[in-house]
Parts: C-alpha cells; structure tokens; sequence
C-alpha cells in the first residue's frame, strides 16, 4: 500500500528521535558518532533536535554505522528488501539481550520450527 505525503512527511519529522534513538541503543555517544561519520557532534545534535536534516550520504553511513537498513533508517522498506531488513532489525534486537535471553529465545525457535 502507498503511504501518503502525511504519512511520508511524519515519518521524517520523527527521523532524529529514531537517530538518536539509535545512538543510544547502540551504546554510542553524539561524539562517537559524529567522528565515525566526519561530522561535528554539534551536527549530530542537531539532527536529534529536528533542527537539521542528515544528507542521504551521511544518513546511509549512519545507518551503516547502527546496523540496520537505510530503507529501515528512514522507515520506508521495499518489499524486495523487507526480508533483509528484518533480519537485521532481529540482529540488532538480539545484540542487546543477554546469554541466557539468547538462550531461551533459540529453545523456543526450535519448538516454533517442530
């Protein structure tokens, strides 16, 4: 189904919340960040603040950088790309988990696949 502009534009007034969003699950600070991506942390800040928008570059880097899909960064994912966005937002969920939460969400993978 086609998103309309309304629903296109809210996606991208939200995009630095889920940047920093992104920043902070990944562990990472506005300096980290803005040197990975030869930016100014002020930039950075000003992104997550909505007084700025990314360029695609630094938003395809950025996405690079936190391990997911820049279709995913933006929240628009293509049918052709959406089974590889999920794994990788599966990934990104399970880095953060501990041993024994990888450890029971395997066992119940391998119920769900009986």
């Amino acid at each position: 189904m086609k998103k309309t502009t309304e629903e296109n534009q809210f996606e991208f007034r939200n995009l630095g919340k889920r940047i920093k969003e992104l920043r902070i699950a990944n562990g990472l600070t506005q300096n980290q960040v803005a040197e990975a991506l030869h930016v100014t942390p002020g930039y950075i800040s000003n992104v997550e603040n909505e007084r700025t928008a990314m360029s695609l570059r630094v938003l395809s880097y950025y996405a690079k950088l936190t391990g997911i899909t820049l279709d995913s960064l933006v929240g628009k994912v293509e049918p052709e790309y959406e089974e590889t966005a999920l794994d990788n937002e599966l990934m990104e969920a399970l880095q953060s988990l501990s041993t024994d939460e990888k450890k029971k969400i395997l066992k119940t993978i391998k119920i769900w696949k009986k």
